[in-house]
């Protein structure tokens, strides 16, 4: 009796085999969560580079300090200049004398001593917001700081801010050209796994149309276990994905800059909804399948 009891609750709706199914929607969305982190460094690191495109602002040998205070606040105002966390203008000063002594230290070369004068002038080093970092933006910052009263000389080095932009741009179009494959590929394996476990279940299914069962009665067990796989390898994944993600900056500590919290939550959310979704749709589809066929097309 006690044997009888276990083969029927084995051969209940809705309880397929899962484990293969959980390992192999867990191992599909793992893989994509990796793909998905290194999106998130390569935007991080993209951000973190434009972040250095800085503007040097020379000034005039002869400024007062006042002066220097007035161009000071009118640069704070303009928006193409970048904010620190603490949502001040990025700006810093160098004097002619500081800079002077970088040279010397870096060089080795004393030339104030051989010139008997420092030729080099007071300096406002500009962080430029990223979203004005095209060229021909850059162009009208050098253009319009130029223009301010106190200002020697306004230089940035163009080649930079097209190799940065050209480079980034092109590492995003391959990182998102392999994600939308590799998504296509994680649909199609967990479509694939699902359709399998469910293919034992086929003569059940008959069994229950046969007693008069609707076909909505028939599915909704099939679908709210599905959820609760979809659910469990998003949540594997993502544990996983954690993991891996705290190995790697042990490993590497200079990954800690690239390490976005936020984002990671977003792609554990990303990851356990579409676990759920895939799961669910495809057991709808493989379930819709076997209530149409004949008894003939089930063998």
């Amino acid at each position: 009796m006690a044997k009888g009891n276990r083969r029927q609750k084995k051969k209940r709706i809705g309880a397929y085999p899962y484990v293969s199914v959980v390992f192999s929607s867990t191992l599909a969305l793992l893989v994509l969560g990796i793909l998905g982190i290194l999106l998130i460094y390569s935007q991080k690191l993209s951000s973190l580079i434009k972040q250095q495109v800085q503007v040097q602002v020379y000034l005039n040998k002869n400024i007062s300090e006042p002066q220097r205070m007035r161009l000071l606040k009118s640069l704070e105002q303009y928006d193409f200049v970048a904010l620190n966390k603490e949502n001040e203008p990025k700006i810093n000063y160098i004097s002619k004398d500081e800079a002077a002594s970088r040279f010397i230290k870096e060089t080795g070369e004393d030339f104030v001593s051989f010139l008997g004068d420092n030729p080099l002038h007071d300096t406002f080093v500009v962080n430029i917001n990223a979203r004005h970092q095209t060229e021909e933006e850059m162009t009208n910052i050098q253009t319009v700081i130029s223009s301010l009263p106190g200002v020697f000389e306004v230089e940035y080095v163009p080649n930079l801010v097209q190799s940065i932009n050209r480079n980034l741009s092109r590492i995003s179009i391959v990182l998102i050209g392999f994600a939308l494959i590799l998504t296509t590929v994680v649909i199609i394996l967990i479509n694939n796994t699902i359709k399998l476990a469910l293919f034992s279940q086929r003569f059940l299914i008959r069994s229950m149309q046969l007693v008069g069962a609707t076909r909505s009665f028939i599915r909704k067990p099939f679908i709210f276990r599905s959820l609760l796989h979809g659910l469990a390898a998003g949540v594997l994944a993502s544990a996983l994905l954690f993991a891996l993600s705290e190995y790697a900056t042990k490993k590497v500590p200079d990954l800690i800059l690239l390490k976005d919290v936020n984002s990671m939550l977003v792609l554990s959310t990303f990851l356990i909804v579409l676990g759920m979704l895939l799961a669910s749709l495809s057991t709808w589809s493989s379930v819709h399948k076997y209530l149409k066929l004949s008894l003939d097309e089930l063998y």
